[in-house]
């Protein structure tokens, strides 16, 4: 899992990453807590995640034709400069009628994001190859990301109470500082700049002439609607059936735990297992703990329910990204990676709607089974899709 490491230029990019994602997510409990006590109005606080998630399906496949035609290792620094400045906004919003300037923070830092994941994807491969390295820092993300969002919230939380809000935004405000020096203390990668005629319509007839590309991009727009839906669920799941706040918090942590898990299975098995065979299988398994999950009524039926769903969702993000990652040619990657980080947005915006929506309407246990059927279904689908050596895309027919 840690071959990826004895690369150099990646364990700066990976350190910055990491330092970078840790600040972000300190802030995340942080921020709607500190509008709503500016304001007291939950629509107020409802507008911080509306603010976050405009930028991606506005900006995303403007941002990875930037992150084909420009170096990437300027579009990365840049992207944490930017984010930086933005950041700083907040610590002038100290009474109701500044609040705007948390949103236009938020909408600008959103925004470096936007240009700052296709350019890192892209840039992964060409620093350590398509090989073992690939899946050995596709997994070490993955527990990154796992271990930021099992620690990051809560202590983001606990540093607010014990300084105050302004301390949080100077710790996140440095963690891009220190994201931007380890990425400029990186080497050039040639031929990773100066694509002049990198555009909108080169990606998209990109798009149409990767099987792999057109195949994963509905079936991973399906998983994360579905995954979406059942997440914004889980609160008052969790105080209808498992009896409170703390029982969700133990679930949130088992999660997190199970992420983990998850980042270490998916670098033994995604170099030996095709991935549309490790991808199905992933799907079937979350949608399956999903059920069990929201079908149990104490701890110890969901507490390991929630570590499957982590395991196995984690294995469902990492396959289909490194599929891809080996599959399309490096001067499009990053409009690839693009169009599928806008499809990620509009999808867990579509679910995270479409869940409460369903249970308000019917019941929280039709919305369940709606989104777990639908999982269910994606998974069969990619699995009766093959992709053969040449890279053409063949149905499974049965007679």
């Amino acid at each position: 899992m840690l071959e990826a490491l004895r690369v150099r230029d990646f364990r700066l990019l990976w350190t910055g990453r990491t330092v970078s994602l840790l600040g972000s997510w300190l802030l995340v409990i942080a921020i709607p807590a500190h509008v709503y006590a500016l304001t007291g109005s939950l629509l107020a606080t409802g507008l911080t995640l509306v603010a976050e998630h405009l930028p991606p399906l506005l900006l995303g496949p403007v941002a990875g034709v930037l992150a084909d035609r420009w170096d990437r290792r300027r579009v990365m620094i840049t992207a944490d400069l930017v984010r930086a400045l933005a950041v700083t906004l907040m610590l002038f919003a100290t009474a109701g009628h500044s609040l705007w300037l948390v949103y236009a923070a938020l909408v600008a830092e959103s925004a470096g994001a936007v240009l700052f994941r296709p350019a890192a994807q892209a840039h992964v491969p060409a620093v350590v190859g398509t090989g073992t390295g690939l899946s050995s820092a596709n997994a070490l993300n993955a527990a990154v990301d796992g271990t930021v969002r099992l620690v990051a919230p809560p202590l983001g939380a606990a540093i607010m109470t014990l300084t105050s809000f302004q301390t949080l935004i100077w710790i996140d405000v440095a963690s891009y500082l220190v994201s931007a020096a380890a990425i400029a203390a990186t080497t050039r990668v040639a031929g990773t700049s100066g694509r002049a005629r990198a555009g909108l319509a080169g990606g998209a007839k990109a798009l149409r002439d990767l099987p792999i590309a057109r195949a994963l991009l509905p079936l991973t727009a399906v998983f994360l609607a579905a995954n979406a839906s059942l997440s914004a669920l889980l609160v008052p799941f969790g105080i209808e059936r498992l009896g409170g706040s703390e029982q969700i918090g133990f679930v949130v942590s088992a999660l997190g735990a199970g992420f983990l898990l998850g980042a270490v299975l998916v670098r033994r098995l995604v170099d030996r297992v095709r991935p549309r065979h490790l991808l199905a299988a992933s799907q079937l398994a979350t949608s399956a703990a999903f059920f069990v999950l929201f079908g149990s009524t104490s701890p110890a039926v969901a507490l390991p329910a929630a570590v499957a769903i982590g395991v196995f969702g984690s294995m469902t993000l990492v396959t289909p990204q490194t599929a891809l990652q080996r599959a399309v040619p490096n001067e499009v990657l990053g409009r690839i990676s693009a169009v599928f980080l806008t499809a990620e947005a509009l999808a867990t915006l579509v679910g995270a709607l479409a869940g409460p929506v369903l249970a308000q309407a019917f019941s929280l246990s039709a919305a369940v089974v709606v989104a777990c059927v639908l999982t269910a279904a994606g998974a069969l689908a990619g699995l009766a899709t093959r992709w053969d050596g040449s890279g053409r895309m063949a149905v499974c027919r049965t007679s």
